[in-house]
């Protein structure tokens, strides 16, 4: 595909730098103008060469683009979205890297009205646990799933360039329904990530939580990595999903108290029963995902 002239970049940490290193990587842009809230970090992408000029606001990074990536916490989508819309031309690509689609697409549809075709609603399923542009990589999003969440609205050419753009950076595309995607990803995301913030207050908060903390070993380590996440991005993202996540939550305790009843009532063979099915199910879905299972 043809080289973009322009990419506007508002919001240069992690995941708003790792993109413009990619589509630079690959060739896909001659030029990249930033803009963070924070003028430090525009000025810090700038001298890490990740942005080229630095933008006084979102709109002049908006301003002869003509491709732009929004990567900022979701409640601040709107705002955004305010900001840049006069400069919103039919022909840009306008997308976003929002972890739920359905708070972000009402935001759109809202804000930017008939000019809302150009925008193509991405979740790319990548990131770290340490935020900001220092950490911003090249190959973040490499080998990982794009998750496309086009409206009707959004105009068929863009939803094919936003899928050729994501390709060709090394992306996995998919496209789904906004409401589909905040269902799954309360499953399979936001779920887990509240758990691990649950779980390990739990045992931190324990009058004997650091004698604890201090004999965990791997497992441990690996159940609760994701507790070390960005606390605002995570906030925002429970926040703007609670529905979904609510929903999820209901399932847990089900499920919880089925393991709660069998262990109370001493019954060995139907706890070894509900561990078989979560492990032969396990094992399932890692084997579905083209990897052994983990012993």
């Amino acid at each position: 595909m043809a080289p973009f002239t322009q990419l506007g970049v508002i919001g240069c940490g992690l995941m708003g730098g790792s993109f413009a290193l990619a589509l630079r990587q690959a060739g896909l842009v001659r030029r990249v103008v930033g803009y963070s809230k924070s003028p430090s970090t525009t000025e810090r992408a700038r001298r890490l060469g990740v942005i080229d000029i630095a933008a006084e606001s979102a709109l002049l990074a908006v301003s002869g683009s003509d491709i732009v990536l929004i990567a900022v916490p979701v409640a601040a989508s709107e705002a955004t979205f305010k900001a840049i819309r006069h400069l919103v031309e039919p022909s840009v690509l306008l997308m976003d890297v929002g972890s739920t689609k359905r708070d972000v697409v009402d935001a759109a549809r809202r804000v930017l009205r008939e000019r809302v075709s150009s925008f193509v609603p991405a979740h790319p399923i990548a990131g770290k646990e340490s935020a900001g542009v220092e950490h911003a990589d090249a190959g973040l999003y490499a080998g990982r799933k794009v998750i496309l969440t086009p409206m009707q609205q959004t105009s068929p050419d863009l939803v094919r360039r936003a899928t050729e753009v994501w390709t060709a950076i090394g992306s996995q595309v998919l496209c789904m329904t906004p409401e589909n995607h905040d269902a799954a990803f309360a499953a399979v995301s936001h779920l887990p990530h509240l758990l691990a913030f649950a779980y390990f207050n739990a045992v931190a908060q324990q009058p004997a939580g650091h004698e604890f903390l201090s004999l965990a070993g791997p497992g441990f380590r690996d159940f609760t990595r994701i507790a070390a996440s960005d606390p605002a991005v995570w906030r925002d993202i429970l926040s703007s999903n609670r529905e979904e996540v609510l929903r999820q939550l209901d399932r847990l305790r089900a499920s919880l108290d089925g393991f709660d009843a069998v262990i109370r009532s001493g019954e060995a063979a139907a706890l070894e029963q509900l561990i078989r099915l979560a492990s032969e199910a396990r094992s399932g879905w890692q084997m579905s995902q083209g990897k052994p299972p983990a012993r």
